[in-house]
This record gives C-alpha cells, sequence and structure tokens, in this order.
C-alpha cells in the first residue's frame, strides 16, 4: 500500500505505537520521555502526554479506549485519560 501520513513530534526514537480500538487515535511512546496522542485520519498530534522520567518503551490502550498505558526505564506504568 501507500503511505499515508508522517506523524512527526517526537525528538527521539519512537518505540511503541498503538491504536485506540476505535481506530480514531494512535498513541506513541518514545525514548523522548513522553507519549503523544494522534489524530489517525489527519495525522495531526492532539496530545502530548508528560511525566515519565526515562523512555517509553510500551503504550497500549485499554478494551473501552478510555485509558491509556504507557511502560518506561523510569520503572512506572503510567495510566492516562484517552
Amino acid at each position: 500500500g501507500s503511505q499515508m501520513c508522517s506523524l512527526e513530534g517526537h525528538t527521539k526514537l519512537v518505540s511503541s505505537v498503538s491504536f485506540a480500538p476505535d481506530g480514531k487515535t494512535l498513541a506513541s511512546g518514545s525514548y523522548d520521555k513522553t507519549v503523544k496522542l494522534w489524530d489517525a485520519a489527519s495525522g495531526a498530534q492532539k496530545s502530548s502526554l508528560e511525566g515519565h522520567t526515562n523512555r517509553v518503551t510500551s503504550v497500549s490502550f485499554a478494551p473501552d479506549g478510555k485509558t491509556l498505558a504507557s511502560g518506561s526505564y523510569d520503572k512506572t506504568v503510567k495510566l492516562w485519560d484517552a
């Protein structure tokens, strides 16, 4: 297939991505210590979630799409309102 868009905004390596169950939002986690939420249709950044003190290595939405979990080298898992 062809590329639909390129999401740019992280300042370091992107380590994890996850689509929300409804497919409308994409979450990305990065070595820049942030989690970003993106509009999957337009590629626009919706928000940047800050709170980790080290690299974010994983992101995953709850089945209902209301909560996002992120894991980090800072030895924490954080839960976010998605």
